[in-house]
């Protein structure tokens, strides 16, 4: 994991947090000894599934027997065989019966018919004796069902163990499932002093290169990227992965209230043939308005969302996750800014995540551009509070991943 690559968002289940002790498997049977290692085994398989199973979980699963693994699996594309199902189909193929096997599950085995088969049946088929399980699965199609599914089949359930590291691997997933909304990370690049371009506006390149490869690799794997109206006028952006391996492609989104970006723009009319697709969150107003900017940008096929202004005269950008969520199946989201953009999804409380590349410069120029403006804290206790989940040196930068703690 030394590589930064390797570092992905949220945190990996090895990396942070307390795992459940064993013993403290809940509503079922307690967990024994060696559950938590063979847990962990599950959690590292199941993390080889980031950017490739949105808008599904990550899971992973391992069969144990007499105290050896007979089979292991993960899900590994959207659509695909379930961890479950994987795991038992090594177990067939290594010459492994399962039966009276124990069954490590990283999230509730599904009990409902989707894309594939309930894996709870696939389970209880398999005859094996006992299933340890992270965490209850927050899809309200699961719930609770795949579990109880087995244990109406004989089968001992323990649950809970290394939930917190489960729950921090899946937390996209989980707050799309409670919420209906995307999980949201903002990225900055910043002087050591907290600027992140130079009162002329130039910042290429304030981060380094190992950086800036980290960001395409982000890229790679959500299901948007998002960007303020000021970030297009001033860098004429793609938003597009490149140089890294592209996992998902994501949906390119401009926060642009009166449609300022100007037809040529990368982002606009001139996009290339094979560019991924745009959304433009706009003003209502000038939506229902005459501006043949809308239509032409329309015509061209780029999705034009009409966004109410909030008391504040700011856009409400809630329902334009929302429909990312809902329209485009997005589960992850990444703002890149720029300052405005960024207080506006801070002072409405829509993000989740928080990272920032600390370069080793400075400015010193009070005119630079800060990260974030637009935030009006009248005390330290009413500022945006975070909680720092990891570090990293990435190049000659410092990466700080945080979370925004609930007020």
């Amino acid at each position: 994991m030394g590589q930064a690559s390797a570092k992905t968002l949220p945190d990996e289940p090895h990396r942070t947090g307390h795992a459940t002790r064993a013993g403290s498997g809940r509503g079922g049977t307690p967990a024994s000894a060696g559950d938590e290692a063979w847990m962990f085994q599950a959690l590292a398989l199941a993390e080889r599934g980031r950017g490739l199973v949105e808008p599904n979980p990550m899971v992973g699963c391992v069969l144990v027997k007499d105290g050896r693994e007979i089979g292991r699996g993960s899900h590994e594309r959207f659509g695909g065989p379930h961890a479950e199902v994987l795991a038992l189909e090594d177990a067939r193929r290594r010459g492994e019966s399962a039966t009276g096997a124990t069954a490590y599950v990283t999230l509730e085995p599904c009990s409902h018919h989707g894309k594939t088969p309930p894996c709870a049946d696939a389970l209880v088929e398999a005859q094996i004796a006992r299933a340890v399980v992270a965490m209850i699965d927050p899809h309200q199609r699961v719930a609770g069902r795949g579990a109880e599914r087995l244990r109406e089949a004989g089968i001992e359930v323990a649950l809970g163990v290394c939930e917190e590291h489960a729950r921090r691997l899946n937390e996209p997933f989980i707050k799309r499932m409670t919420t209906g909304l995307p999980w949201v990370t903002v990225k900055w690049a910043a002087t050591l002093d907290g600027r992140i371009a130079t009162h002329s506006g130039h910042s290429q390149w304030i981060s380094s290169a190992e950086s800036r490869r980290f960001v395409h690799e982000i890229r790679a794997r959500v299901d948007a990227v998002m960007v303020g109206v000021g970030t297009v006028l001033a860098d004429d952006p793609r938003l597009t992965a490149r140089d890294v391996e592209v996992k998902r492609v994501a949906r390119r989104v401009v926060v642009d209230p009166e449609l300022r970006t100007p037809p040529p723009s990368k982002l606009a009319l001139g996009a290339g043939p094979d560019d991924p697709p745009v959304t433009f969150g706009i003003c209502r107003e000038i939506y229902d308005g005459p501006v043949q900017r809308v239509k032409d940008y329309a015509a061209h096929g780029i999705e034009i969302m009409p966004l109410p202004k909030r008391e504040n005269q700011y856009l409400s950008l809630e329902p334009l996750l929302r429909h990312l969520a809902g329209a485009h199946n997005a589960t992850n989201v990444l703002v890149e800014g720029g300052a405005s953009l960024v207080g506006s999804m801070l002072r409405q409380g829509l993000v989740d995540q928080v990272l920032v590349f600390v370069a080793p410069k400075l400015l010193g120029d009070e005119r630079a551009t800060p990260a974030v403006s637009g935030l009006t804290p009248g005390t330290i206790d009413e500022s945006t509070q975070l909680d720092l989940r990891d570090v990293q040196r990435i190049g000659d930068d410092v990466l700080l991943d945080y979370r925004v703690k609930d007020r």
